[in-house]
Order: C-alpha cells, then sequence, then structure tokens
C-alpha cells in the first residue's frame, strides 16, 4: 500500500469513527464492512494502529476501534517555567502530559479535572484539562514592575509562568523593586494574564532578609504561633519538678501535670485519664529529689545512666539522647531515649492542632521555623544537658551480628550528663585527640562502645542491600545581615553515622513491634521502583559499562547497592547516582506497612524526632496509650480514621519543607557568587544537557556553561553517552571530567550561575 493510499484510507476511517451511526467494530467486522480482502487485513491492522498511534482512534479493551478513547480524571497540576506541565492522579502510575495549549490557565498545584488520551505505545499518556476544581494559588509572591497606570507582579516562583496583573489604584503604594503579596482577584483564562491587588509590601528586593522572607511566604510557611497555642504554651512548667500554671487547666477538677491539656470534648486517651484522674491525688514537690515526682512514679527512672546527646554545634532542639553498655563480647544494650512531646501536647488542644498544620519543623538557611514554640521545642521538651526530662524509650539488646534479640519500648525520666558534639565525638573516636579525650574522661569508653555498634548495625543493613546515597549537603555561613560568607561541604563522620544508625534501628524495631501488634500506626515506607522506569535505567546505564539486573523491571536494593559500589570514585559516579535517585519513587507516610525499599527494611516508621515531625508525635501517642492498657475498640477506630490523613498531608508538607529550603540553598548560593564574578575556580562536570554543562565547584555550588559560551567548535550534544562532542574537533567534555570556570554572571530571581569554561588558564575578560 502507498503512502497515497493510506492517508486515503486514515481519512475514510476517521470520518466512519465520528459518523453517529457507527458502533464499534473489530478489525475483522471491519474489513467486512469496508469489503477489505483478507489477504490485505494486515494492511488494514496497520492503518488502524497508526490512527491509534496519532490520537485519531481509539481501540477497547476488547479491540473494538472507534473514535480516539479519552477518559477523564482528576489530579494536581504540577507546570514547568516552559507552560507545559503534568497532572499527577492519586493511585496511577505515571503522570499525565499537558501541552502548554492545553492547560486553560491552570497555574503550578491547581487541582484539576483532566482528559486522557492513553498512549498506546509505551509512551507518557498526554491530556487536556477541562475543568479547574481548586485553586492552589490565592496569593502570589514575586516582584512589582510599576507601569504608568498600573504595574505587575512577576512571581518568584517559576513554575507560576503569568505575571499577575494590578490594576491602577491596587497596589498599596509599591513601586518598581518592591517584593509584594498580591491576592487574585481573576485568574484568567490562560490566554488572559491573571489579575490582583497587591496586599502586603515585604520589602525592597535589596532589603536585608527580604529575598529569605519572601520564600517563606511563597510556601505559605506559617511564622507566629497563634494566641491560643502561646496561652497554652505559657501553662506549662518549666521543670518536670514544677506544678503547672492555671493556663493548663481546661474547664475540669483535676489537675493536670507538668503541663497536661485536657480537652474535654474529645475521649480522654487512657494514659492522660491515669495522669489526670489518678496521679496528681499528691502535690508537686518544689525540688529535685532522689524520689520522682508522684504524677511519674509509674516511669522507668534512668537518671542513673550514663546519657549524652550527639548533635550539630548550633542545634537547640534535642530530641534524642543515647545509652549503651556490654556485657559480653557479643551483647550490647542500646538505649535511644527520645523527648516526651506527647506528654504536653495532648490530642486536640490548640498546640496539636498547630503542630498538624505545620507538619514539621522548617531548616532555612538563616532561620528555623519549628513545629513548636520554642519553650517546648528548646526548653521543656529539650533533652538539656543536667535536667530532667520525660523521655519514651526503645531499649534494645543487641547480639554480635546487630540483630536485636530483645527490646523494651517504656516511658522513662532521663538526665543528660554531657551535651555532645559531632565534631567532639569525632575528635575521640576518629582523631584519638588527646586534648578532647581528656577533657571527656570518663565518656571516652563509651563513645568507643558506640562507635563498635554502630558499625554492627551498618554492616548488617549493608549485607540486606540498604542503599546509601551520599551526596554532599551545603553548610552556608551568615553575616548579621544574612549574607552568605562562606559555603562549604556539610562534613560526614563517624560521629552522625552513629546517630543515624542508632536512630535507623530504634524506628525499625518500634516499627516492627506495632506491626504484630496489629494496631493503627503509622508507617516511613518506600515502594519499590516503577519497572519501566528501571529498565530505562538499566539500559541507560548500560551505555557507560555497567550492569544493573532488573528482570521484568524488578529490582532489588542489593543489586542498586552494588552498583553504586562499582561506580564510588568514578567520574560518572554524580550522574549516575542522581539517575538512579530519580528512579525511584519518594519515601512517604502511610497506615500500611509496605516496607522501606531504600533501607531494603521490611518495617520501618518514624519515631525518634517528636520535637520537629508531627507522625513521631501521633506515634508516641498510640505507643503511651497502648502501655497504659491497650487501646479500646473505640479509640481503635478513632486512630483508624484518623491516621490516613494524618499521612497524606504529613507527606504533603513534608515535600514542601524540603522544597522551601532548597530554594533558600540556591538563592544565598547565588547571593554569594555574585560577589565573586570574574574568579577563576576548578571544578568537576556534574551533569550534560542538550543546553550546557552543569559544573560543580569544590564548595558545593553548581553553574552552568551554555552550549553558545563553549568556544573553539559548534558541540553537539549525545545522550547516549552524555557528552558534548565538538563537531570539528572531536573535543569531548564529559562527566567527572576536571575543568576550569570563570563565574560571568548570576541570576537571582532565577537562581542561576554562570560560568565559562578557561582554556589553560587563560582568563577571557570579553565574558566579565
Amino acid at each position: 500500500m502507498t503512502d497515497e493510499e493510506k492517508n486515503k484510507r486514515k481519512r475514510m476511517l476517521t470520518e466512519l469513527f465520528h459518523d453517529a451511526a457507527y458502533r464499534p467494530m473489530k478489525l475483522k467486522e471491519l474489513a467486512i464492512f469496508l469489503d477489505v480482502p483478507r489477504e490485505r487485513r494486515e494492511e488494514l491492522e496497520e492503518v488502524l494502529n497508526q490512527l491509534v498511534a496519532e490520537g485519531k482512534a481509539g481501540v477497547s479493551k476488547k479491540g473494538r476501534y472507534g473514535k480516539p478513547v479519552r477518559e477523564t480524571m482528576s489530579g494536581i497540576f504540577g507546570a514547568t517555567a516552559k507552560g507545559f506541565g503534568f497532572v499527577t492522579v492519586p493511585g496511577r502510575d505515571g503522570d499525565i502530559f499537558v501541552p502548554a495549549d492545553k492547560t486553560k490557565g491552570a497555574m503550578h498545584g491547581d487541582q484539576v479535572e483532566v482528559s486522557v488520551k492513553e498512549a498506546s505505545d509505551g509512551r507518557r499518556a498526554e491530556g487536556e484539562i477541562t475543568r479547574i476544581l481548586e485553586r492552589a494559588n490565592a496569593t502570589v509572591i514575586g516582584l512589582y514592575r510599576k507601569n504608568k497606570n498600573y504595574g505587575f507582579v512577576i512571581p518568584d516562583n517559576q513554575k507560576l509562568t503569568q505575571d499577575v496583573f494590578i490594576p491602577s489604584g491596587k497596589d498599596m503604594g509599591a513601586v518598581t523593586g518592591h517584593k509584594v503579596a498580591a491576592r487574585i482577584t481573576d485568574y484568567g483564562n490562560g490566554r488572559q494574564n491573571p489579575e490582583g491587588e497587591i496586599t502586603e509590601i515585604l520589602g525592597h528586593v535589596n532589603d536585608p532578609g527580604v529575598d529569605i522572607r519572601s520564600i517563606v511566604r511563597a510556601y505559605d510557611l506559617p511564622e507566629e504561633f497563634p494566641a491560643d497555642v502561646m496561652a497554652q504554651t505559657a501553662g506549662i512548667a518549666d521543670s518536670i519538678w514544677m506544678k503547672p500554671s492555671a493556663g493548663a487547666r481546661k474547664k475540669n477538677d483535676s489537675e493536670a501535670c507538668a503541663g497536661v491539656y485536657t480537652v474535654n470534648d474529645l475521649e480522654p486517651s487512657l494514659y492522660n485519664r491515669g495522669y489526670t484522674e489518678n496521679k496528681m491525688t499528691e502535690p508537686e514537690t518544689d525540688a529535685p529529689t532522689d524520689e520522682l515526682p508522684p504524677a511519674f512514679r509509674h516511669r522507668l527512672d534512668l537518671r542513673h545512666l550514663k546519657t549524652v546527646t550527639i548533635d550539630g554545634e548550633d542545634a537547640k532542639d534535642l530530641d534524642d539522647a543515647v545509652t549503651i553498655s556490654k556485657e559480653s563480647d557479643d551483647h550490647y544494650t542500646l538505649g535511644v531515649h527520645i523527648a516526651d512531646v506527647s506528654h504536653y501536647v495532648t490530642e486536640g488542644s490548640p498546640l496539636d492542632q498547630e503542630a498538624k498544620r505545620r507538619g514539621t519543623s522548617v531548616y532555612l538557611v538563616d532561620r528555623v521555623i519549628p513545629m513548636l514554640p520554642h519553650k517546648l521545642s528548646n526548653g521543656i521538651c529539650s533533652l538539656n544537658e543536667g535536667e530532667d526530662r520525660l523521655a519514651l524509650s526503645c531499649i534494645m539488646e543487641i547480639d554480635g551480628s546487630g540483630a536485636v534479640v530483645g527490646h523494651q519500648i517504656a516511658e522513662t525520666v532521663i538526665r543528660v550528663d554531657r551535651r555532645m558534639t559531632y565534631t567532639a565525638v569525632n575528635a575521640i573516636i576518629t582523631n584519638r585527640d588527646e586534648d578532647v579525650m581528656a577533657r571527656y574522661d570518663g565518656f571516652v569508653e563509651m563513645f568507643d562502645r558506640m562507635k563498635e555498634l554502630a558499625d554492627l548495625l551498618r554492616a548488617k543493613r549493608g549485607r540486606r542491600g540498604s542503599i546509601d546515597f551520599d551526596f554532599p549537603e551545603s553548610k552556608i555561613t551568615l553575616d548579621g545581615r544574612g549574607r552568605p560568607v562562606e559555603i562549604k561541604p556539610y562534613e560526614r563522620s563517624a560521629a552522625t553515622n552513629i546517630i543515624e544508625d542508632f536512630m535507623l534501628i530504634a524506628n525499625e524495631t518500634v516499627a516492627e513491634d506495632y506491626f504484630w501488634q496489629e494496631i493503627p500506626f503509622l508507617y516511613r515506607t518506600h515502594e519499590e521502583p516503577d519497572p519501566e522506569k528501571m529498565k530505562r535505567l538499566a539500559a541507560f546505564i548500560n551505555n557507560f559499562g555497567y550492569v544493573l539486573r532488573v528482570p521484568n523491571g524488578e529490582v532489588h536494593p542489593k543489586e542498586v547497592q552494588k552498583l553504586l559500589a562499582k561506580i564510588e570514585g568514578t567520574p560518572e559516579e554524580a550522574l549516575l547516582s542522581r539517575m538512579t535517585l530519580r528512579s525511584m519513587k519518594q519515601a512517604k507516610y502511610t497506615t500500611e506497612c509496605t516496607g522501606h525499599f531504600g533501607l531494603a527494611a521490611r518495617y520501618y516508621t518514624h519515631f525518634t524526632s517528636p520535637i520537629r515531625r508531627y507522625p513521631d508525635l501521633q506515634i508516641h501517642r498510640i505507643i503511651k496509650e497502648n502501655l497504659h492498657g491497650g487501646l479500646s475498640k473505640s479509640r481503635t477506630a478513632h486512630y483508624a480514621k484518623l491516621l490516613p490523613e494524618v499521612a497524606v498531608k504529613s507527606s504533603a508538607l513534608e515535600r514542601r519543607a524540603d522544597e522551601a529550603e532548597r530554594e533558600t540553598e540556591k538563592l544565598k548560593k547565588c547571593e554569594y557568587m555574585s560577589g565573586h564574578i570574574g574568579e577563576i575556580y576548578d571544578g568537576v562536570i556534574s551533569g550534560v544537557t542538550v543546553w550546557g554543562i552543569y559544573v560543580e565547584l569544590p564548595n558545593t555550588v553548581e553553574g552552568m556553561v551554555r552550549v553558545g559560551d563553549l568556544e573553539g567548535d559548534y558541540f553537539i550534544f549525545d545522550e547516549a553517552k552524555m557528552e558534548m562532542v565538538g563537531e570539528l574537533t572531536n573535543r569531548r567534555y564529559k562527566l567527572g571530567q576536571k575543568v576550569t570556570v570563570q563565574v560571568t554572571g548570576t541570576d537571582k530571581r532565577m537562581r542561576t550561575i554562570d560560568f565559562v569554561i578557561v582554556p589553560d588558564g587563560a582568563v577571557d575578560p570579553e565574558k566579565l
């Protein structure tokens, strides 16, 4: 069949399918209807398949051909800076691609209805937005540009691709260069810009702190705590030895212990009933004694154990402490003691509602936006040195192979003997610094035991296939005006590994315990990668001479671990590690224990950070209620109903925090390099794309050499080998290659840094 004949038949079939009287037919029925002889049915089938691939025809599961099959579903629209985007539908594998002219004016984050055309050749499904169900951007943060009679707000978020039109009289007196918040009053229709009014002027773009404040507002991060939250906080005692003030009581005659806030319109949990009804019959003492206050005598008193916290120098919210002993060559007792935040933040209280709304503490470059007020996060809940503190402890018996052979989860009272830093502990266990060892005489053997056990636990995880992506994190130092003065890699050490290993084993132990008790619970899960993505990854890395075994697209974490071990120290390590990470799914909170692929763990949860993560706080309540007699049917039903919402919301708030943290880092890196225009650095090619080469400097700053700035040849991107190749000279720029670059410019709004390659160390002044 000639091309002309094919096209003619395509037109005829398309007209037939759109005829109102036509009913979908199978291939054989169509052949008879069109009088196509048996020997030419393959030609008809070929034409039909082409029409399906082009989206001009559809085929049902029963093989009947007709008009294009489109399905309508709802999801969240994720826009790109280029205008097109993708719709993520809950429960569906793979996003739906939406071309720029099919977005119907949807903005990034909107909940939309999308009409989907499924691809028949394995490609991504394509769709068209038909309706916007819920807007995500009531307010836009951006840079104001004023014209004579009107103005525009250019959104900081690059995924919001349209400027917001501000009519005359709606600008609050803002001038060009102001960072503002604009409330959208009319979203337009995709062809017409959204319209709005300025509701707040954050300051001039060059004023100190305005840049970070803009990001805080853009991500809707809550800064101030509501009045009812602060009122509840004020009533919480500063010590377990003090009575709570009247502010800790709420419409009942029973005394709240050390700041417990009871809520009468909820069924109280068993542990709160125990405290408020039975434990407070005796008055609190005013000063510490050897015997605990009556309210806490049901707890294990572990104040006699040698206890330490190990954190960064700047940490103020200390929510985990550790104890360790070694009874024999192959028997350790490890205690992981976590701040008992749930004792002070009770279910349904203002503190609880606000913590749930925030979901997590957010650690920006110049500030921390805490989940809980500082009086709790840095005060009574923080495991500060020398202070008696309430804890929820996981005490584990571990054998010489790193296996947990027994454990106890209990409410405890602890007292931290030393507030240690990673730097000091590493100086002891790695550098054997005599001065530091002398300063902490009496604790050196304890830290050696910790290192010994941590190595056992890490080796055990390694044997089962746990994956460790070791991407360098950035430590950015600011001056008093918020300007970056130093950027360097955050150093990981044996000391940071100790805490990581101990927290991981505590999380696994708690998760396994509560899984087998069949109690409603929150788990931290990491699903197995999508088979198609793993097949594509295996094909990609094969170009570099590596093999990833993915039978039917399924991969065991051990295979990924082997790959990372093989590429360690190679030029392509950075790219292949990132490509591998992007091929995996995001970890999230769920009520089903489906395992953690990256850790190769069957059971995993988040138990160790209730000061800064809401899921940890939530499961502490469940654990304590279970310790006080178990969950009644009504309480089991209560948690079964509550936890799915907590899981979904906490996962979303975690992603929001991660994005905000990344944006502030990119901003400060850009600001830092703007003070180094013209300077020359040695770097390593960290990425190669069709539009240029990414170069990473030793201080973790990454910039781009645009393809148009590659001189001496016309360069073409070789996607298979991830190289930039000179067409005439065959000169190549590839991953891991060392290059010398010169900083030529920065763009704070776009968060980009521009480099040019300096051949043989020669500076090109024209690029400045």
